[in-house]
C-alpha cells in the first residue's frame, strides 16, 4: 500500500538523548473508531493529539513503530520562514496567497510553543532567532527586497549589512535577515510526548501494524492491515511522511534526500543568541545548536530518493558539509560525533500538501513538508482538526490537495 523507503542511515544525534517510552500494543483484532491515523512520526502525533483532545476516538498505526521514520532525521530547525523566500513566493502563486502561507506558517510555530506548554511536554524548547546569509540564490541586495516584504507584510524582519553581520555576528558574508519567534526543540520528546497526551485521552496505538489496502465509501474507511485485522473508520489521515500511499498523487511532489552532521559539545563556540543559520543558495547549508552544546550542520540536498545512492554519499556529503562548516565557523571544531542521511518530500512552491484525496472526502492526506516538517505537522493538526470539527479553516483551499 505505501511506497517504501528506508527513510534513514546512520545515527542522527537526537538518539544521543533518551526519548520517553510510548505503549502500543498489537493490533489482533478488527477496531472501529472515529479517525485512523496512519504514521506515529511527528505528523500522525500531531494529528492525533489534537484529534483527541477534541473528543474523537482516535486509532494510530504504524508499520515501525513510533518514532521509527524520518523523525529522527530532522535537524529540528523549526521555523517560519518557508523554504521559498516570500519575493519568490509571490511570483509563483500572486503575492496574496503568499502573504497569507507566510503568515500562517508564523502563527503556526507561535501555536506550537503555547501548544507544547500547555500540554507541559519537556522537549528542550528554547526560543531562537534566524540569520538567512546572502548566497547565490539571493544576493544583498535581493536580501534588503525580502526583508521589506516581510515587513509589509507584517512579519519581523530585519536586514544586516555585511559590517553589521560582522559586529553583532562575527560572520563575514555580503548580508543577512535577521527574524525572530522560531523554536528549537528535540524532535523524538516532542513526538513521544504527543503521542503520549493521545493515549492519556484514550487515542489508541498499534504497532508494527502495516496498512496494506484502504476502501473508502459514503459513510465510512476500512483499512486492511498485513496481519488481517480490519480497522473502520469514520475518517482517515495518512500521515506517512515521504513514504506516499497508494492513491496519493506525486504529480506536485517529489523526494528529496540530505546529509547532516552533529559535532561534540562546545558551549565555547557557540555564536551569539543560538541562532539558526541558514544559507539563500543552492544547496545551501542550515545548521542550529543542541542546548548542550553540539552544533548540528546539514545540507547538500540532492533530488533524488534512490537510498542506495544516497547512503553512497554519506562519507562526500560530510566533507562537504565539513568544510563549508569550517569556512563559515572558523573558530569550532567541526568534527563530526554523528552523521546520518534521510530523504523528505518537497513541493515546487515549498508550501505542503493538506487535504482530502480527489474523490474521496473522507480520507486525509500530509505530505510535502520541505524544510519545515515540524512547522507544517503543526498547520496540519490545526486544518485537519478543524475539518473534522465539521468547521472551515480559511486557508485549507491554499494547501489543498492537487486535483
Amino acid at each position: 500500500m505505501a511506497r517504501k523507503l528506508d527513510l534513514r542511515t546512520g545515527r542522527p544525534v537526537w538518539m544521543a538523548y533518551r526519548a520517553p517510552a510510548v505503549p502500543v500494543s498489537a493490533l489482533d483484532r478488527d477496531v472501529r473508531c472515529d479517525v485512523a491515523v496512519v504514521g506515529m512520526g511527528i505528523s500522525g502525533a500531531m494529528v492525533a493529539e489534537a484529534l483527541a483532545r477534541r473528543g474523537h476516538d482516535v486509532v494510530v498505526i504504524d508499520r515501525r513503530g513510533p518514532m521509527r521514520g524520518s523523525t529522527p532525521a530532522t535537524t529540528a530547525l523549526v521555523q517560519f520562514e518557508i523554504d521559498q523566500p516570500l519575493t519568490k513566493l509571490s511570483r509563483m502563486v500572486g503575492k496574496d496567497k503568499a502573504v497569507t502561507a507566510w503568515r500562517r506558517s508564523r502563527l503556526a510555530v507561535m501555536n506550537l510553543a503555547a501548544r507544547i506548554e500547555t500540554l507541559g511536554i519537556e522537549c528542550r524548547l528554547a526560543m531562537r532567532p534566524s540569520l538567512y546569509l546572502a548566497g547565490d540564490v539571493l544576493d544583498a541586495a535581493a536580501l534588503q527586497e525580502e526583508a521589506a516584504a516581510r515587513r509589509a507584510a507584517g512579519i519581523s524582519a530585519e536586514y544586516l549589512s555585511r559590517p553589521a553581520l560582522k559586529e553583532s555576528f562575527g560572520l563575514a558574508r555580503d548580508g543577512a535577515v535577521l527574524s525572530e519567534g522560531n523554536l528549537a526543540l528535540d524532535p523524538r520528546k516532542l513526538t513521544a510526548g504527543l503521542l503520549n497526551r493521545a493515549c492519556a485521552r484514550k487515542a489508541r496505538l498499534y504497532a508494527a501494524a502495516e496498512a496494506t489496502a484502504i476502501a473508502h465509501s459514503g459513510d465510512e474507511v476500512a483499512i486492511t492491515t498485513r496481519d488481517g485485522p480490519v480497522i473502520r473508520a469514520g475518517h482517515a489521515v495518512l500521515a506517512t511522511g515521504y513514504e506516499l500511499m497508494d492513491g496519493v498523487s506525486a504529480r506536485t511532489h517529489s523526494i528529496i534526500s540530505t546529509w547532516a552532521i552533529a559535532t561534540r559539545p562546545q558551549k565555547q563556540a557557540i555564536w551569539p543568541r543560538a541562532a539558526f543559520i541558514w544559507e539563500a543558495s543552492d544547496p545551501y547549508l542550515y545548521m542550529r545548536t543542541t542546548d548542550d552544546g553540539r552544533i548540528i550542520c546539514g545540507g547538500e540536498d540532492e533530488d533524488f530518493q534512490d537510498e542506495e545512492k544516497r547512503d553512497a554519499l554519506i562519507l562526500e556529503k560530510t566533507a562537504a558539509i565539513v568544510r563549508k562548516l569550517t569556512a563559515l565557523m572558523p573558530g569550532i571544531d567541526p568534527s563530526p560525533e554523528f552523521t546520518w542521511t534521510g530523504s523528505f518530500g518537497a513541493t515546487p512552491t515549498g508550501l505542503p500538501i493538506i487535504g482530502t484525496l480527489p474523490r474521496k472526502p473522507r480520507i486525509h492526506a500530509v505530505m510535502g513538508y520541505g524544510g519545515n516538517g515540524i512547522t507544517f505537522s503543526q498547520l496540519a493538526s490545526e486544518i485537519i482538526a478543524t475539518t473534522l470539527d465539521g468547521r472551515e479553516d480559511v486557508d485549507a483551499d491554499l494547501f489543498a490537495m492537487p486535483s
